[in-house]
């Protein structure tokens, strides 16, 4: 592995490199906050996907797509002078630092559950006005859930263990089945949703990332399904046309062919 000074000089050569190309890079001139924001997003997903592989390689090369991004924006704001990397770096550091009085205070705790339990008090003592206030609008809904979740835990609202978690998701089951009974599809949904959330809260006392399992879930549906396809499409046939018990029939021949997730 690299020394520090090796880190840093790394780091510094990527700051020289980021002030050339914006200087001299006809594309790189014209990036606003603004143009970056969903090219960020979706370095962000590629990370993930790197993550959920497994591949290492591939994880250092997002992580680098990801680092330029914030090297960009830092070089934005320093042109505007309103911040700079350093004021970047130090603010990160700063709250770190105020976040964490078990390892730079006197603070004593116990397990990470008071870890987080004081993470959150500390963030309502620096001014934000509710607990939910940080969890931003835009995530995706079970991504959402789950931080709900995990915020309002944090301050000591939750269910005392596992098991009552699963009478709820029980209850949030029947109700759901009775909604879908009366035919009224505005209440399913509403309950398919309490159902969801009551599911993922679950996961979270089982120590599983539903979002996680979901994509590995994805993952492995795909591969089954391609497997499935390509033997019909050697045949010469289509999907389409053939029968049911025939799909069903191939869909269980592709399970035992494709095991895990992550193969192919």
């Amino acid at each position: 592995m690299n020394s520090k000074a090796e880190k840093l000089a790394a780091f510094g050569r990527l700051l020289d490199i980021m002030d050339t190309l914006r200087a001299e890079c006809p594309w790189d001139k014209k990036q606003t906050f603004e143009s970056l924001r969903h090219l960020t997003i979706e370095e962000t997903y590629e990370l993930g996907d790197a993550i959920l592989s497994g591949d290492r390689t591939e994880i250092k090369k997002e992580l680098g797509d990801l680092l330029l991004h914030i090297v960009f924006y830092s070089k934005l704001g320093s042109e505007e002078e309103a911040f700079d990397l350093a004021d970047v770096a130090n603010e990160i550091c700063e709250k770190l630092i105020y976040r964490h009085p078990h390892i730079y205070g006197d603070v004593k705790v116990k397990d990470e559950a008071e870890v987080k339990k004081n993470w959150e008090a500390l963030k309502l003592k620096e001014g934000k006005k509710t607990v939910l206030g940080g969890v931003p609008k835009g995530l995706p809904a079970l991504v959402k859930a789950q931080r709900i979740q995990d915020k309002v835990a944090g301050v000591g609202f939750d269910w005392e263990n596992a098991t009552q978690v699963w009478e709820k998701v029980k209850e949030e089951l029947n109700e759901f089945q009775l909604e879908v009974q009366k035919g009224d599809l505005k209440k399913s949904e509403e309950e398919l949703g309490d159902v969801l959330f009551s599911l993922i809260n679950y996961a979270r006392f089982l120590k599983i990332n539903p979002d996680t399992a979901l994509e590995h879930t994805n993952r492995k549906f795909i591969q089954r399904f391609n497997t499935m396809e390509a033997e019909v499409e050697q045949k010469g046939k289509f999907l389409q046309d053939l029968a049911l018990e025939e799909l069903e029939e191939l869909w269980e021949k592709a399970k035992n062919q494709v095991s895990s997730p992550e193969e192919s």
